[in-house]
C-alpha cells in the first residue's frame, strides 16, 4: 500500500494537472485507485496546506467537492515542464545569440500558461 504522503503528492498533481476546470472528487479516488475515505482525508489535508481549495457541488443529483489547485507548489515539479529542459537548442541559446530566450515560442507559451494557472481569479487568491 502506497505511503499517505506519495498519495497526497500524487493526488495534488491530478489536480495542478487538471486546471482551471477542476475535477470531481470521485473522479480523483478513482484515478488514484484509493477508497473514498482515504480520498477525502487526503483532500482535506492539502486543503489545510493551502494547496487547494474545494467547492461543493451537485453533480447527478449527489452532492460532492470539485477541488481546484490554488497555485502550483513551489518545488522541482513546478519547472519539470519548462521546454528550456529538454530542448535541443540549450546549449546554444543565450540573451542576444541567434538562439535566444527572448524570441522562444516555446518558453513564451510556458510562462504565459503558468502565470495564467496562478493568478486566475477561481483559485481564490482573489
Amino acid at each position: 500500500m502506497p505511503k499517505r504522503n506519495d498519495l497526497e503528492h500524487k493526488a495534488l498533481q491530478v489536480i495542478v494537472n487538471s486546471g482551471f476546470r477542476g475535477i470531481l472528487q470521485s473522479e480523483l479516488w478513482r484515478e488514484m485507485k484509493a477508497s473514498s475515505r482515504e480520498g477525502s482525508r487526503i483532500s482535506i489535508k492539502l486543503e489545510n496546506k493551502g494547496l487547494i481549495y474545494r467547492e461543493k457541488e451537485l453533480h447527478d443529483g449527489r452532492w460532492t467537492y470539485r477541488l481546484y489547485s490554488r497555485r502550483r507548489p513551489v518545488s522541482i515539479d513546478s519547472v519539470m515542464s519548462c521546454p528550456c529542459l529538454t530542448c535541443f537548442d540549450n546549449p546554444r541559446c543565450e540573451i542576444g545569440g541567434t538562439i535566444s530566450p527572448h524570441g522562444c515560442e516555446r518558453l513564451t507559451q510556458w510562462i504565459l500558461e503558468s502565470s495564467t494557472m496562478e493568478s486566475d481569479p477561481s483559485n481564490g487568491e482573489g
